[in-house]
This record gives C-alpha cells, sequence and structure tokens, in this order.
C-alpha cells in the first residue's frame, strides 16, 4: 500500500468516524428531546397524582360525613325502637280494657236489657200486680248482674297479681 493509498484509507475512516459522530450527535439530541419529553411527561403525571390526591381527600371527608349521618341514623333507629316497645305495651293495655269492657257490656248490660224487656213483656198482667212483683224481681236482677260483674273484675284482677 503506497502512502497516498494510506493516507486515503486514513482519511475514509476519519469520514467514518465523522459520519459516526454525527450519527451519534444527533442519537444523543434524540435522547435528549426524549428525555425533555419524559420529564414534561413526568410533571404531568405529578399534576395528574395531586389531582388525585385532592379528590382522594374529598372523598376520604365524605366518607366521614356519611360515617357521621349513618351514626345519627342508628341513634334514631335505637329511639324508634324504644319508643315502638312503649307503644307496644300501651297497645296491652288498651286491649285489656278493651276487652273489659266488651265483657261488662256482653255480661251486665245485654243481661240488665233483657231482663227489662223481659219484665216489660209481663206488663199484659194486672198492672198493679205486676208492676210489684216486677219491679222488685227487676231491681233484684239488676243488683245481682252487678254483683257477679264486680266479683268477676275482682276475680280478674288477682289473676293478674
Amino acid at each position: 500500500m503506497t502512502e497516498n493509498e494510506m493516507l486515503q484509507a486514513i482519511y475514509s475512516d476519519m469520514q467514518n468516524m465523522k459520519n459516526d459522530m454525527q450519527e451519534m450527535k444527533t442519537d444523543m439530541q434524540n435522547m435528549k428531546a426524549d428525555m425533555q419529553n419524559m420529564k414534561s411527561d413526568m410533571k404531568e403525571m405529578k399534576t395528574d397524582m395531586q389531582g388525585m390526591k385532592t379528590d382522594m381527600q374529598g372523598m376520604k371527608t365524605d366518607m366521614q360525613g356519611m360515617k357521621t349521618d349513618m351514626q345519627g341514623t342508628k341513634t334514631d333507629m335505637r329511639g324508634m325502637k324504644t319508643d315502638m316497645q312503649g307503644m307496644k305495651t300501651d297497645i296491652r293495655d288498651l286491649k285489656g280494657r278493651v276487652s273489659s269492657i266488651e265483657m261488662t257490656i256482653e255480661n251486665e248490660t245485654n243481661r240488665n236489657i233483657r231482663i227489662i224487656a223481659e219484665g216489660h213483656a209481663d206488663l199484659c198482667r194486672k198492672l198493679d200486680e205486676a208492676l210489684k212483683v216486677e219491679n222488685e224481681k227487676e231491681l233484684l236482677l239488676v243488683r245481682t248482674n252487678i254483683m257477679e260483674n264486680d266479683i268477676r273484675k275482682i276475680k280478674d284482677k288477682l289473676e293478674i297479681a
């Protein structure tokens, strides 16, 4: 190889190195641009993460509010349960009273009405005789009926106690 060829080979190698250096420089610039893009993307992600963090904080606050509301509802439900127990007791007492009134109507009032009606059927007889006997009889039957009812009430109270 001659000196000229050698120089030509060196020059060619230098040109290849120069091209390689140019490619490396371009690659470096591309990498730098990519790094800038990544940096920009990272900033965007950081901003998005901050937004998400703020949203999560808001959700946490909302959940605390809901928890407080649920506690209030729970307290209200306990109060309603207590009220319902009282109402059940009142209804039970009312049923007892109604039952007692029904018994009085059935046993005392209806009997007394029947007795009086039967007494009036006998008015066809002699008025003087019928009035004397029947008045006494009706009064005695009414008194007996009232006493029977009083005894029944006393028995009911003794059974409850």
